[in-house]
C-alpha cells in the first residue's frame, strides 16, 4: 500500500471507480502513512484515524445506492485557515486555540459535495504571515526532503502532507506565494487562481479589502492533472461572495494553448537566483519549445513596482488589520508572527491618504502590466531565489550577493499584486537534491491557460517522491 498513497489523485480515483480498491482500503493506506510520517513532519494538526475510518465505511456503504461523485472517496487535507466543519481551524495561533467551525468554507463544501474524504487539517504559521511553518500552538512543520528544512509557508503543512503521500491533494491559500513557495519547496504542484475563480468565503482571516486582490484559496497536489481536476470542481460563482466572478469554465485545446506566446525570464535583475533555478527555467522553456510553443526572453517592466505595492498591502495593511485582534495579547504571539510585526513596524502604518493613493496606483499599474502581457500573455519564471531553507534561516548568499528573507520570494509576490493565476511545477534539483519549481503565469481569469501549459511542463518532468515517503 506504500506505493498507492504516492499515486496521483486521478489514478487513485480510477482505482476507486473500477472497484480495484475500496474507500476504506485507500483511507487505511493514508492512515498508515500519516501514523508513520506525521510524528516526524508535524504536517497534520487535527487528525482522528477512527473518525476517518468511520467516514470511509460510510462512503463504501453509499456505493451501491448513489451515483459516484467525481472525487468519491479521495483522501484530502485542508489548510487550517480554511473553515472545515468539525475540525480545528486555529490559524496557527493561541488566540484561536480549539476553535472548530460549525460550517464549511465554500470551497470545502464543494469538495464534500464532490465526494472527497477529508482526513484532517494541516499546520500553518501564526496568522499566515511567514514563509516558514511554525507556531506556539502546534510547533514546527518539517520538509519531507530534509527534516532540517522548512516546507515553506503559509501552506507548509499542506505541502508536506501531499509531498509525503499523507494526502492525495488539498487546499491551501496564497496572498504572497503561500501555495506556490511550499509547492516549490516540497516538489509538488499548485495553483494560485485568479481571486474569485474559487470562492474565498470561509477563509480565515477573510479575503477582504486589499486581500481580496492579493489572496485566493488554491488547490495543491502531486500532478498538474490533479490540480486542474480540483480547479474544475471548485471553481464557479458564489452568489454571496462579493469577490466571486461569474466566469465560465473553459477547456482550451492544445492549439489554443500554443497560440499564446510565452515570455520567460530567470530573474528580475535585482535579486539573484541560484544557478540551478536558472537551469530549471531554461529546461522548462526547452520543454515548451519542444511541445510547439513559441518561447522568447521577456521580462515585464512593472515587476518591482508591483512588489512595492504588494509590500504596502501585505506587510503594512496586514499588520494594521491584525492590530485590534492582538492588542493586549502580545505575550501569546509566536516568534515568527512577532518577526512579521517587527518588519511591518519598520515601515509604519499607512495613513488614509497613502492607502488611497496606493490603491489607485495599483489599478493603474495592473493595467500597465496587462498591456505589456498582450504580446506575451503567458510568463515562465522562477518561484523563488532559493530552494527550501533551513529552519530559522533569514538570508542567503548567491554568487557573492546576499538575498534577504522577504526578497527571496519576490517572484511570487508580483502576481498577487497583479491578481494573476500562477501555477507551480517541479522541474529541477539543487545540489543537495532539493526540489526546484518553476512558475507559469497567465493573465487574470485565464487560469485554464496557466493550467494547460503547466500540465505540459509537468508531463516533461513531474513529481518524484521524497525518499522518506517510500521507505516502509
Amino acid at each position: 500500500m506504500n506505493g498507492l498513497v504516492l499515486e496521483s489523485a486521478v489514478r487513485q480515483l480510477e482505482l476507486l471507480r473500477t472497484n480495484a480498491i475500496s474507500v476504506a482500503e485507500l483511507a487505511e493506506a493514508h492512515i498508515r502513512q500519516i501514523e508513520r510520517l506525521n510524528p516526524k513532519l508535524n504536517a497534520l494538526v487535527d487528525f482522528d484515524a477512527d473518525k476517518v475510518r468511520a467516514r470511509a465505511r460510510m462512503h463504501d456503504a453509499w456505493i451501491g445506492t448513489r451515483t459516484r461523485r467525481p472525487l468519491f472517496g479521495l483522501p484530502v487535507t485542508i489548510k487550517s485557515s480554511i473553515a472545515t466543519r468539525g475540525l480545528k481551524c486555529e490559524i496557527g495561533s493561541l488566540l484561536h486555540k480549539g476553535e472548530i467551525p460549525a460550517h464549511d468554507a465554500a470551497a470545502v463544501a464543494r469538495l464534500r459535495a464532490a465526494g472527497a474524504l477529508i482526513l484532517g487539517t494541516t499546520n500553518c504559521p501564526e496568522f499566515l504571515m511567514a514563509y516558514e511553518t511554525d507556531n506556539l500552538l502546534h510547533g514546527q512543520t518539517r520538509n519531507p526532503w530534509d527534516l532540517e528544512r522548512t516546507p515553506g509557508g503559509s501552506s507548509g503543512g499542506e505541502s508536506a502532507a501531499i509531498a509525503a503521500g499523507m494526502s492525495a491533494a488539498g487546499l491551501g491559500s496564497d496572498s504572497g506565494g503561500s501555495v506556490r513557495v511550499p509547492a516549490h519547496f516540497t516538489g509538488i504542484c499548485s495553483l494560485k487562481p485568479t481571486p474569485g475563480r474559487i470562492p474565498g468565503r470561509g477563509h480565515l482571516p477573510p479575503c477582504v479589502g486589499p486581500f481580496q486582490i492579493l489572496g485566493a484559496i488554491g488547490p495543491m497536489a502531486r500532478t498538474m492533472a490533479d490540480v486542474a481536476l480540483l480547479f474544475r470542481l471548485l471553481s464557479g460563482h458564489d452568489p454571496v461572495d462579493p469577490a466571486s466572478a461569474p466566469v465560465a469554465l473553459r477547456e482550451p485545446t492544445l492549439n489554443e494553448l500554443r497560440s499564446n506566446r510565452i515570455g520567460f525570464f530567470e530573474d528580475d535583475g535585482l535579486a539573484p537566483v541560484t544557478q540551478e533555478t536558472r537551469a530549471a527555467v531554461q529546461a522548462a522553456a526547452a520543454a515548451l519549445r519542444e511541445a510547439g510553443f513559441r518561447v522568447d526572453p521577456f521580462r515585464p517592466s512593472t515587476l518591482e513596482q508591483l512588489r512595492t505595492l504588494w509590500w504596502k498591502f501585505f506587510v503594512q495593511c496586514g499588520a494594521m488589520l491584525y492590530a485590534p485582534e492582538i492588542r493586549g495579547r502580545e505575550d501569546e504571539l509566536s516568534p515568527i508572527f512577532n518577526e512579521f510585526l517587527a518588519i511591518a513596524a519598520g515601515a509604519h502604518p499607512l495613513t488614509a491618504d497613502q492607502l488611497l493613493s496606493a490603491w489607485a496606483e495599483l489599478d493603474l499599474l495592473r493595467a500597465k502590466a496587462l498591456e505589456e502581457m498582450r504580446k506575451y500573455p503567458v510568463l515562465l519564471c522562477p518561484v523563488a531565489s532559493v530552494p527550501a531553507f533551513r529552519h530559522g534561516e533569514r538570508s542567503w548568499n548567491i554568487d557573492g550577493r546576499t538575498v534577504e528573507y522577504l526578497d527571496a520570494w519576490r517572484h511570487s509576490q508580483w502576481f498577487n499584486a497583479l491578481a494573476a493565476p500562477a501555477a507551480v511545477i517541479p522541474v529541477g534539483r539543487s545540489p543537495e537534491g532539493l526540489p526546484i519549481g518553476v512558475q507559469i503565469v497567465a493573465r487574470p481569469f485565464e487560469d485554464e491557460t496557466a493550467l494547460g501549459i503547466a500540465a505540459i511542463v509537468d508531463a516533461a518532468f513531474g513529481y518524484r517522491p521524497p525518499p522518506m515517503a517510500l521507505n516502509s
